[in-house]
């Protein structure tokens, strides 16, 4: 489906509507993507204030215009070593539903994560993602929502619900184990 949009010297334009947004990230050697609707900002690494008794994927905290932010390291979550801190790793804000509040209530937590770099904002047709992998993934299957084909490359889609699901990370925090949560 397309949408005609006036150009510049009277001209219409056909702009695909079948295509997505994502911000496009590199984490341990790898691309992986996030839908733009998720993402509030991206701020360089800074300072973070270590919360006791943590799992180890909670780097910690930060002060986001006077707000709490928990930072979640990725490469962590995802079972592997933590991630380095380089010139070019940054934390992305993403703003995430919090299960049991209802859209129209806006119950919504922002959480900050750790990546290596951030690359850029691609958009990606709904026809060049494939469904994720049954098995052979290097993370839980239920953490990728798709697999974006761009330039002859793929790019993991992550389903940041299943990712940075508060409840499921309130649990891992409480020593639970999440299958029983």
């Amino acid at each position: 489906m397309s949408s005609l949009v006036k150009a510049e010297q009277g001209t219409s334009v056909a702009v695909p509507q079948d295509e997505s947004q994502y911000l496009t990230f590199i984490l341990g050697g790898e691309m992986f993507a996030i839908g733009i609707l998720n993402i509030k900002e991206i701020i360089e690494y800074g300072h973070l204030t270590e919360v006791p008794m943590m799992p180890a994927f909670i780097r910690g905290v930060i002060n986001l215009r006077g707000r709490v932010v928990p930072v979640i390291d990725l490469r962590s979550r995802f079972g592997k070593p933590s991630t380095e801190v380089t010139k070019r790793t940054c934390i992305v804000i993403i703003e995430v539903q919090v299960a049991g509040g209802a859209e129209d209530e806006g119950t919504t937590q922002d959480i900050g994560v750790v990546v290596d770099s951030v690359s850029e904002v691609l958009e990606i047709a709904t026809q060049d993602i494939e469904p994720p992998p049954a098995f052979g993934a290097h993370i839980r299957t239920d953490f990728i929502q798709g697999m974006g084909k761009v330039n002859g490359q793929f790019v993991i889609i992550l389903s940041v619900e299943n990712v940075l699901s508060v409840e499921e990370m309130a649990a891992l925090g409480q020593g639970m184990d999440v299958a029983t949560a």
